[in-house]
């Protein structure tokens, strides 16, 4: 059965330090287009995420979103204590070398050693802020089962989406090919209007011509507006399509080539066919053609 290239997966995995999420969507496209979208996963990791992204969903437009939320103990940036001791030290030992300088009260010393920490700790550089590698060697195996979880997810949803298209396309060849059994059932009809219209025309015109040579130019005018080839390529056409949809993987670009042979078989029959109600059926099965053009450019 074949796949849309739409798709929507989404997996996570509960580390020690915190939840890492990974959302993939696909859309239509004409090769694998991976786009990774994350701020925790190392280089080495990320190319292995699109190498596999790559393999397994083949073709499309492919975004991967890598999100992550720490622990609320992770969230804290942890204080650079022996940092802040010596700056504490310094500014005390300044302070205390200035004339006039008093300690005061306990209370009051008790304040201004607590107004000096909060000072302190508006420093840049108090803070630890070291970037901690989220997705190491540890958390990989991980990380990994979860990209496998969002793929499988993804592509059980082009599954579903496959599934539809299947039954949107095939319909609507069978109604070209019965569209084709109209044309088939007019065609008579055609060539005895053609044939009534040249004969009417020689009596308005009061002409006579040599009947024999008469007989020959209309099967040489007739044959110029037959359209016999068309009808055998466009069924053998519509054969091949479904062949095609039902043997192959990922059929989707060849189909978008058969469908470009069936539509110009349909034109050359409308540009032939010289007949009011087959130019009706022409542009009814093209009218068909065209959506089948529009689903299958979302066929894996």
């Amino acid at each position: 059965m074949i796949k849309s290239m739409t798709g929507y997966g989404k997996a996570e995995a509960v580390l020690p330090a915190g939840k890492l999420t990974i959302e993939i969507r696909t859309l239509n496209g004409k090769s694998a287009e991976v786009s990774i979208k994350s701020q925790v996963l190392p280089k080495d990791k990320e190319m292995i995420f699109r190498q596999r992204l790559s393999e397994t969903l083949v073709r499309g437009t492919i975004d991967c979103f890598v999100s992550w939320e720490p622990n609320a103990a992770e969230t804290a940036k942890p204080i650079n204590a022996e940092l802040l001791k010596a700056y504490y030290d310094q500014i005390r030992s300044i302070r205390n070398g200035l004339p006039g300088f008093t300690g005061g009260s306990m209370e009051a010393t008790d304040r201004m050693n607590n107004e000096l920490l909060a000072a302190i700790l508006r420093f840049p550089d108090i803070m630890d802020n070291r970037k901690v590698e989220v997705v190491d060697d540890a958390a990989w195996p991980a990380v990994a089962a979860a990209l496998e979880e969002a793929i499988a997810t993804v592509n059980a949803f082009r599954d579903r989406e496959g599934a539809a298209l299947y039954k949107d396309v095939t319909s609507r060849v069978a109604k070209i090919l019965a569209f084709e059994d109209e044309v088939e059932r007019f065609d008579p009809e055609r060539i005895a209007a053609v044939r009534e219209r040249l004969d009417k025309a020689l009596v308005e015109l009061g002409a006579k011509p040599d009947k024999e040579r008469f007989e020959q130019e209309l099967i040489f005018y007739l044959e110029k507006y037959d359209i016999n080839e068309e009808k055998v390529r466009l069924r053998q056409h519509c054969k091949y399509f479904m062949d095609t949809i039902d043997g192959e993987p990922y059929p989707g670009k060849k189909l978008g080539f058969i469908i470009q042979e069936m539509g110009r078989e349909i034109n050359t029959t409308g540009s032939k066919a010289n007949h009011a109600l087959i130019q009706q059926t022409v542009v009814r099965m093209k009218d068909e053609l065209e959506k089948i053009r529009e689903q299958s450019m979302n066929i894996l």
